[in-house]
């Protein structure tokens, strides 16, 4: 017997940062948008805890107990006094370290999957506990759709959404380590009144109509500044993404992925292809959102 577990990437529509806190993590108003473009994690009885990989860069994704999977099966086992005795295969198609949270999803996927092949019968608020525990973002894996996150993202309040959004990412050469994105904001800003993030009400507007246009004009990631400085490349892609024809250009979470959207699909097609040529990214994906969070295939 096996489970397998579908799970989407994720855009940060807005990302807005606030200052470092005590803890060193800092208060955040996320607004995710989970997007079309998936992962699967198979959960299969084993006679110890076992992480393999195929897909897309699976040679960059660890596979011993840092794996958000891994960590994801250890938690839900030590709650309900089991064995974590499961092999779990990550079918990669979420760009790595590429800022759309693909590790968190695996997470998430992980963590459905061995609920319902170990029949933990546990609850959505202990499944969502166990996903703050892991990371920030993993919380919206698990439900997907379009949520706000606050807190340091794992607080997470639906938002709704109107219509369908294209989306074109333009995957870049290695990654960036979200904690460097971080460091690199905190000294950018180390002499500036970092204001307290809120939820752009021209954004959650522009979403719950539908508007592509509207969105364009309120998409804003305070992560972006600190991306471009330590990877100066990104600007190069993001221009190409604009002249090609893209409503808006930004860099999707801590990067290096960077997203455009897009009018339709025709308008996709055009801007992954003028992208392509450009020479400025590794790859281009399509993809459409909101999406569905982790689901049992």
């Amino acid at each position: 017997m096996s489970v397998t577990v579908r799970v989407p990437a994720k855009v940060n529509v807005q990302l807005a940062v606030g200052a470092p806190r005590p803890d060193g993590f800092h208060d955040l108003a996320n607004v995710f948008l989970a997007v079309g473009l998936y992962d699967e994690v198979t959960a299969t009885p084993a006679d110890e805890l076992r992480i393999t990989c195929s897909g897309p860069d699976a040679a960059q994704v660890p596979l011993d107990a840092t794996n958000l999977a891994a960590r994801a099966a250890l938690a839900l086992a030590e709650r309900h006094g089991i064995a974590p005795d499961v092999h779990l295969h990550i079918a990669k198609d979420i760009p790595v370290a590429g800022g759309m949270a693909g590790g968190s999803a695996d997470g998430a996927a992980a963590l459905l999957a061995c609920d319902a092949l170990w029949s933990t019968g546990a609850t959505r608020d202990e499944l969502l506990a166990i996903c703050a525990e892991l990371g920030s973002d993993v919380p919206f894996s698990l439900v997907g759709g379009a949520a706000l996150g606050t807190g340091r993202g794992e607080r997470l309040t639906p938002v709704e959404v109107g219509g369908t959004f294209h989306w074109v990412f333009a995957v870049a050469d290695g990654g960036l380590s979200t904690p460097a994105v971080y460091a690199e904001f905190d000294r950018l800003t180390a002499d500036a009144d970092v204001p307290a993030p809120e939820a752009s009400p021209a954004l959650l507007d522009a979403l719950r109509t539908g508007d592509p246009t509207a969105l364009a004009g309120a998409l804003s990631n305070d992560l972006q500044p600190a991306a471009l400085s330590l990877r100066p490349s990104l600007a190069d892609t993001l221009a190409a993404g604009t002249a090609a024809g893209a409503l808006a250009a930004l860099v999707s979470g801590s990067g290096p992925t960077t997203a455009f959207l897009v009018a339709d699909a025709e308008s996709a097609r055009k801007v992954a292809e003028a992208l392509l040529t450009s020479g400025t990214c590794r790859n281009t994906r399509t993809a459409v959102s909101p999406a569905p969070g982790a689901t049992v295939r």
